[in-house]
């Protein structure tokens, strides 16, 4: 399992100290929730963000583009250090050449689905992608309830790579906790995106320890 703690739950006041907090506790990645107010109905960091921490951490960057047109700002998320870019089918009108415009950069392509749509608009572009994003919760705010048909979700889509004969990454986003994190890995999740449950708790450390220790 690798955990990507998401920096939408941390203290922006204290965002550095908080990423080394999550990268001395052995965190994997570093989830980079990116919204517009229009996608979703939130706001909060575009490109500049990002760039700023880009080299103040060894952790590899997930950017998660929860926003309208994102071929607009691909390439600027790319400069600004991204590693791995996530984008949604719902916003994409052309979601192949979105994800083959990812990968011309030289970075992992990825594509979120959220609750509602079907695993059905991925199925002709799965042979592309290194990750798919289930999202476990309607995005737009942290903190949020998992939603239980989630997992479902998760060991169909499981299969449909298993079928493919592909490797890619299912991660998992929204409501994820240390006591139904082994539910999630389970259904076939192998990277697990958490913010206000390792942000949120008062030892960052013995959380993440939470978090392995369960899945077993």
């Amino acid at each position: 399992m690798k955990l990507a703690p998401s920096i939408l739950s941390a203290d922006f006041s204290s965002l550095l100290e908080d990423i080394k907090k999550v990268e001395d506790a052995g965190c994997d990645l570093l989830h980079i929730d990116v919204m517009d107010g229009h996608f979703v109905p939130n706001i909060t960091m575009g490109p500049p963000v990002v760039k700023s921490l880009k080299g103040k951490t060894k952790l590899p960057f997930d950017v998660h583009l929860m926003i309208e047109n994102p071929d607009r700002y691909i390439s600027q998320f790319v400069e600004a250090g991204a590693d791995i870019i996530s984008v949604h089918s719902e916003a994409c009108v052309h979601l192949s050449r979105t994800i083959q415009l990812i990968k011309s950069y030289n970075v992992k392509a990825a594509v979120a689905l959220n609750p509602a749509t079907p695993l059905d608009v991925i199925e002709y572009v799965l042979e592309d992608l290194d990750m798919v994003l289930i999202m476990s919760v309607n995005p737009g705010f942290g903190g949020q309830s998992f939603i239980n048909s989630s997992l479902t979700k998760i060991e169909k889509l499981k299969k449909m790579i298993e079928s493919k004969g592909l490797n890619i990454d299912i991660q998992v986003d929204g409501g994820v906790k240390a006591d139904n994190v082994k539910s999630v890995i389970d259904a076939g999740a192998n990277v697990i995106v958490a913010g206000s449950a390792i942000f949120g708790s008062e030892d960052i450390e013995s959380t993440v320890k939470q978090f392995r220790q369960n899945i077993i």
